[in-house]
């Protein structure tokens, strides 16, 4: 059964450590899973000391995955990722070296690694039965933020999304990164039991390369001046058509696999999808040479925020 664990607040100071401690302890005893005790304590506290010491606020900490595979996350609000640790030639050196950090995380894992998104990362371990003598696991980190300037080619013709709902569209980019972060983790850390989630990561980072970043920096530049909606306009390439297609329907089996409880992510609501479907289906629209359609959720556009032009 997966485990949906509602998230502890913490604050930005030393009491979270002993708070997420003796959390975390309290669920692996819960879950029957004693034999991880241990290793749980020793990796969310230094965990949850960087997110305090070197993160930002809001700090939390959730466990998700099943009771066979638990996970433990600590969420805060900086994109910078954390830096794995160097081997040492002394694998007892780990041990006891004062400020250890992030090695005693891989070596009280299974598997551990960090998502960074542009409002905040996850670090995430899996909790090993004991702490290992071989260095620890090896860090998977992924990232949906891209610093890279996207190469728009002579073919790439503008799309223009005429009033984005503005809470619409943040609510639905988190229930995306959620379900993205979870078929990156069961791709790196349990290929063997989800052979196909290596596949969808695939497809949904495809996707993400056709989407251009502006989109996301448009919308919440608007937030910030109070808007409630806003006018974008991008350029895209042709061939992103067909690829957001595909993942239109992509999404709607997702959503049938978390109503199923076979991903831990929480399925589009109604205005979810309804919004998804209009924005998506405006780039398919629009390549293919038709007129843009506006969103009308409010109906009306107060607080609308003139169109922004992004190349």
């Amino acid at each position: 059964m997966p485990l949906t664990k509602q998230a502890l607040p913490l604050s930005a100071s030393p009491r979270a450590v002993a708070d997420a401690r003796r959390w975390v302890r309290d669920i692996c005893v819960e879950l029957g899973r004693e034999d991880l005790v241990e290793c749980a304590e020793l990796g969310v506290s230094e965990l949850t000391t960087n997110a305090v010491l070197h993160g930002a606020e809001p700090i939390a900490v959730r466990v998700r995955g099943t009771t066979s595979h638990p996970r433990i996350e600590v969420i805060d609000g900086s994109s910078q990722p954390p830096t794995p640790p160097t081997p040492s030639a002394d694998p007892e050196e780990f041990l006891t070296t004062f400020g250890r950090g992030l090695s005693i995380v891989a070596m009280s894992s299974v598997a551990w690694g960090a998502s960074i998104e542009p409002d905040g990362k996850v670090v995430w371990f899996e909790p090993a039965p004991e702490v290992r003598e071989d260095g620890g696991a090896q860090a998977v980190i992924d990232s949906t933020v891209d610093d890279e300037p996207r190469a728009v080619s002579d073919a790439a013709k503008e799309v223009r999304f005429l009033g984005v709902d503005l809470r619409l569209y943040s609510s639905l980019t988190r229930q995306y990164y959620e379900l993205r972060r979870e078929l990156r983790l069961l791709a790196v850390a349990h290929q063997d039991h989800y052979p196909l989630a290596a596949d969808l990561s695939a497809m949904f980072a495809s996707y993400e390369r056709q989407v251009p970043d502006e989109i996301h920096r448009a919308v919440r530049s608007a937030g910030n001046a109070g808007a409630r909606t806003v006018d974008v306009s991008v350029r895209m390439e042709p061939e992103a058509s067909s690829i957001v297609s595909t993942m239109m329907e992509m999404f709607d089996l997702a959503d049938a696999f978390c109503k199923a409880e076979r991903l831990l992510s929480l399925q589009r609501t109604p205005d979810q999808r309804e919004f998804h479907l209009w924005y998506l289906g405006e780039m398919v629209r629009q390549l293919s040479g038709e007129r843009p359609r506006s969103w009308h959720a409010d109906g009306g556009d107060t607080g609308r925020v003139d169109t922004q032009h992004v190349s």
